[in-house]
């Protein structure tokens, strides 16, 4: 970061593993019914620090650019973020970088920039810009931890907010361990446990003012 101009600060990040008691957000036992498994430390600790990057964003009430530690900034990342800043309005969230190549389609192209929409989970919440309505809106809807933040994000039907990204992604990840450990590879749920996962969530949207997987 001493690379650019900008004035930035550090946020502590939650260290999951250090909690002695999981948050209040995290219920263990309808996380495990309704995710068919559990969220490590990490993973929840990983959560809480966006949660606290989101709180100062609203307090500051200012667009604010969220970087977690593994990043890699491309050798233009100042002026297009001035660029962002400045000529486009169509954005509310943007994502600055992506794990996983999905398909997109264009939205706007302008100064050299393309925001688009990604037809996919990219995955990752490395570096993400965002704006104060949309800080509120995901704090609002964190008052349960039960998914990584980066699928939280990419849940729209959960938040109701449509997000878009820029093309190429002007950050990378470093591909260093990162202070919040990366999640190890999860085997997916399926057979008897994706069909009783299945029903529960059935009946969590017919009985929850809240679902957790809203349709």
């Amino acid at each position: 970061m001493q690379k650019i101009s900008m004035s930035w600060t550090f946020l502590d990040a939650v260290d999951g593993s250090a909690l002695d008691l999981p948050p209040v957000e995290y219920k263990a036992n309808k996380v495990k019914r309704l995710q068919g498994y559990a969220l490590t430390p990490n993973e929840i600790g990983c959560y809480l620090s966006h949660k606290e990057a989101w709180k100062c964003c609203v307090e500051e009430n200012v667009p604010t650019l969220i970087l977690e530690d593994d990043f890699v900034l491309s050798s233009d990342f100042e002026v297009t973020l001035n660029a962002l800043l400045s000529e486009f309005t169509e954005w509310d969230f943007l994502r600055l970088q992506g794990l996983y190549e999905v398909p997109f389609k264009k939205v706007i192209e302008h100064s050299g920039l393309t925001l688009v929409k990604n037809q996919g989970d990219a995955v990752g919440a490395t570096a993400y810009l965002l704006k104060p309505n949309v800080a509120a809106q995901l704090i609002k809807h964190s008052t349960s931890i039960y998914e990584p933040v980066d699928h939280f994000l990419e849940h729209h039907q959960k938040h109701g907010l449509e997000f878009l990204a820029i093309r190429p992604y002007p950050i990378d990840i470093t591909r260093a361990k990162s202070t919040i450990a990366d999640r190890s590879e999860r085997a997916p749920v399926k057979g008897t446990q994706k069909r009783v996962r299945s029903v529960a969530r059935a009946l969590d949207r017919l009985f929850s003012k809240e679902p957790w997987f809203p349709k």
